[in-house]
């Protein structure tokens, strides 16, 4: 069956939930504590929290191959020209199989349309799934951030933009 991409539903959010959670962990394993991770994911990634951020549209668009959604990405407007990927993971079972090119050209289309001329994201550094990825799509690397849990763990992201 071919890759359906779609806009999320609210009965999708546990799914979404789930691919969110595991690729979230993936990414920050061995650089925060078992403590913050489960704490992020509580909040983030539990299904209330997602069917009301699908509800608000931040889930963008989810793909779906055989029934079953494979990856996510969400993102919006952040200026007049400026667009944002807020959230993007695809099923570790089904990475590199165009679907996360597929997510992205989505929904880089939809900004462009609404006006973006360029597009952010914010990367977990050293990030061996992530940067690769964005990297070959042209997002080059503006910044740093660092972010403090309540806790004193810092969590330190690229701020990459690409011209789109």
């Amino acid at each position: 069956m071919a890759l359906v991409i779609r806009k999320p539903e609210p009965e999708d959010a546990e799914r979404i939930a789930d691919i969110c959670s595991t690729g979230w962990r993936q990414t920050v394993e061995g650089k925060l504590s078992s403590t913050f991770q489960q704490q992020t994911v509580n909040y983030w990634y539990n299904p209330d929290k997602v069917t009301a951020d699908i509800k608000k549209g931040s889930y963008s668009y989810v793909a779906e191959k055989d029934g079953i959604i494979r990856g996510v990405i969400g993102g919006g407007m952040t200026g007049a020209k400026t667009a944002e990927v807020y959230v993007f993971y695809i099923d570790d079972k089904y990475r590199y199989h165009g679907i996360g090119k597929t997510l992205l050209y989505e929904l880089t289309r939809h900004q462009k349309r609404k006006g973006a001329d360029e597009q952010w994201v914010s990367v977990q550094q050293d990030n061996e799934l992530g940067l690769p990825f964005y990297k070959a799509r042209g997002f080059v690397c503006q910044s740093l951030k660092e972010t403090k849990s309540a806790d004193g763990e810092v969590q330190v992201s690229l701020r990459m933009r690409r011209q789109i």
